[in-house]
């Protein structure tokens, strides 16, 4: 039995309360339903800025039929915004773990608007750092990214080896990082930092300018429609199935190594995927779902502002001191993500 498996089992029997920032959004809404099919207390706090009512609402029923009982319950909503102290404060209150994911996302939309994307990224997670501490609560998981690499050109990804920052993004992100390393030094509140690389699965939004890279490729080749690779199609990327970080978020908040603590980690498959080869794996996948589908060239076009060409994480250091063990590749996550995009996103076409 693995040391997340464990866990598991003693959250269903131990009942602690949790709060999850951003909780209407991919990553928020998985944290959902994976702890309220472990018998947890869950508060969320959303603005709805880029997150859907329908994603609750989704996470609440298959929780819900995944256990067999009601579980709406055991979740309170608080529409707020990070970037309010007030909201924090009172999202805070009376909670034991703290996962942060509420941000505003994507290297493009920094570019386009590094004010908004500070305001969420930084003056958000101080409030909400500021909050937690003040609260008590027992463990503060935040979202970082490996956006903060930046320009290091060390392959695979090392958590103390960054680079210059290449995007307002990838500053914002390095500054939580630097808030979390003060206030451990400063307030003895000791936080843990999840270098997030390419995350996808279910729930994700393939819609809008911003959109990642596979829900936006997956609605596309449904619709029958131009898929785009930015340069050549030879960028990697480390793309990393949505159970492997609701795992590490959950074994994060819950270790009891006093090493662990007022850390970064990695968080990954720990392996490699070009552009061209992710494009193969979707079409081939789609067109053993669906009946009719062809084959169709990708259109490639000028490299993107503020990316990196290739990324790869180091998992060691999360692996030895809080014991993840990613349980998907990328083709066992996009085996069991395609079935949900087409169900889904099947509505949209």
């Amino acid at each position: 039995m693995t040391k997340y498996e464990e866990l598991q089992d003693y959250l269903i029997s131990n009942q602690s309360t949790w709060l999850v920032t951003g909780v209407a959004g991919f990553i928020g809404s998985n944290l959902l339903e994976k702890l309220l099919t472990l018998n947890q207390k869950i508060v969320g706090l959303d603005n709805f800025e880029t997150g859907y009512q329908a994603n609750i609402d989704e996470a609440i029923n298959d929780a819900e039929r995944f256990t067999g009982k009601s579980l709406r319950s055991n979740f309170k909503f608080i529409k707020g915004d990070i970037s309010e102290l007030k909201d924090c404060q009172k999202a805070c209150s009376g909670v034991d773990y703290v996962l942060h994911q509420a941000a505003l996302g994507s290297v493009p939309r920094s570019i386009d608007n590094p004010i908004n994307t500070n305001r969420a990224n930084v003056d958000g997670f101080l409030n909400i750092l500021v909050s937690s501490k003040d609260a008590k609560v027992k463990r503060f998981v935040y979202a970082a990214s490996s956006s903060t690499y930046g320009d290091h050109p060390d392959l695979p990804k090392v958590e103390d080896k960054i680079g210059n920052t290449l995007s307002p993004y990838s500053v914002t992100k390095l500054v939580n990082e630097l808030y979390a390393s003060v206030f451990a030094k400063t307030y003895g509140f000791k936080a843990i930092g999840l270098r997030y690389f390419n995350v996808f699965g279910k729930r994700q939004d393939p819609n809008g300018d911003y959109a990642a890279v596979i829900p936006k490729w997956v609605l596309a080749i449904l619709n029958k429609e131009e898929l785009f690779i930015n340069g050549d199609g030879e960028t990697s990327r480390d793309f990393c199935y949505i159970n492997n970080t609701v795992q590490v978020n959950l074994l994060a908040a819950t270790t009891n190594n006093s090493d662990a603590t007022d850390q970064v980690y990695n968080v990954a498959y720990g392996d490699s995927t070009s552009l061209n080869e992710l494009h193969q794996i979707i079409e081939s996948g789609l067109m053993q779902r669906i009946e009719g589908l062809e084959k169709k060239d990708p259109v490639y076009r000028d490299f993107r502002i503020g990316d990196v060409r290739h990324s790869l994480a180091d998992i060691n250091k999360a692996k030895s001191l809080i014991n993840y063990k990613p349980s998907h590749n990328i083709n066992e996550g996009l085996n069991e993500a395609l079935d949900w995009y087409v169900k889904s996103l099947s509505k949209q076409r």
